[in-house]
């Protein structure tokens, strides 16, 4: 399994900017596809944004123009860089990798959007 560790969480107000990191404890190259998920009270978990090992990104209509995915392969790190924050963007954000056979998951990271 890949190890995946977050931070970046917190709180901000509507309108604002936050970004999340994603460290995995494999190379990225060997991982078909890393993302950023989400969980709000009551509602089910859904993709908000993912990237593949070539590249190529892909997201949910809610954030797109507001939200970037992108990735350090030095580093082995994905970031989600949160613009125009709004309330509904409030949920706890995890971090996927995804390959054959493997699934692996952050602990979560709570992103509160609120005046």
């Amino acid at each position: 399994q890949v190890q995946l560790v977050e931070s970046g969480g917190g709180l901000v107000q509507p309108g604002g900017s936050l970004r999340l990191s994603c460290a995995a404890s494999w190379s990225i190259f060997s991982i078909n596809a890393m993302g950023w998920y989400r969980q709000a009270p009551g509602k089910e978990r859904e993709l908000v944004a993912q990237i593949s090992s070539i590249g190529s990104t892909n997201y949910a209509g809610s954030v797109k123009g507001r939200f970037t995915i992108s990735r350090d392969t030095a580093k082995n790190t994905v970031y989600l860089q949160m613009h125009s924050l709004k309330q509904e963007d409030t949920a706890v954000y995890y971090c996927n990798a995804w390959r054959p056979g493997i699934q692996s998951w952050g602990q979560g990271t709570q992103v509160t959007v609120s005046s």
